[in-house]
């Protein structure tokens, strides 16, 4: 690490990549996470386990370059995103549960509380075959989070954006908050109808 700045961009990040984990919003070894910093970015290291991550664990890039060996398996898709979202600071992939639940159909997810309504809207719903997901999945989320703060790829999980990685955090947690809502209010049997 070069400078101070460096220096706390990358425990700034495995301390958020920590807090999906702690909070239900990834396993030990789920997920990934990266920051920007210039022209490059930092990334969690693929198969890493959030409970033991440090920040020397971690691998720094070029955004023009493709991911070197050892880094996410998702690192392409995090540079995709740079690419095409100038102001993405931050990216974040998570597998929370209700998230995941509430797409499985692959129909785009309509928030029905306040919060989520707000934030999002309608979240997009990528489907993705197993089999051609990372030739696929840069060029497709990258495409998406240019308009949305959000996507969700069905039966795999999450990706935000953000200005900083507390801003991708924001939308994870609350994306995951606006999904738990929809599912006890369906589980309930309430109607939710429209709100203005």
């Amino acid at each position: 690490m070069n400078s101070d700045s460096d220096q706390e961009a990358a425990a700034n990040l495995v301390r958020y990549y920590r807090w999906l984990r702690a909070y239900g919003l990834n396993d030990s070894h789920s997920g990934n996470a990266s920051c920007r910093i210039g022209e490059e970015i930092w990334i969690t290291p693929t198969g890493c386990c959030a409970d033991t991550l440090s920040e020397s664990d971690l691998i720094r890039v070029s955004i023009s370059a493709l991911a070197p060996e050892g880094a996410s398996l998702d690192a392409n898709l995090h540079l995709a995103v740079y690419r095409h979202v100038p102001e993405a600071m931050a990216v974040l992939h998570s597998h929370g549960p209700c998230s995941i639940a509430m797409t499985m159909s692959g129909e785009d997810f309509a928030a029905v509380d306040f919060e989520g309504r707000l934030y999002f809207g309608t979240v997009p719903v990528l489907d993705i075959p197993h089999a051609a997901y990372t030739e696929q999945s840069p060029e497709k989320v990258a495409r998406i989070l240019r308009e949305h703060r959000v996507a969700i790829v069905r039966g795999h999980g999450v990706y935000a954006r953000g200005r900083s990685l507390d801003q991708a955090y924001k939308w994870t947690c609350s994306l995951e908050s606006s999904a738990r809502i929809a599912w006890l209010t369906r589980t309930a049997g309430i109607q939710t109808g429209e709100t203005s």
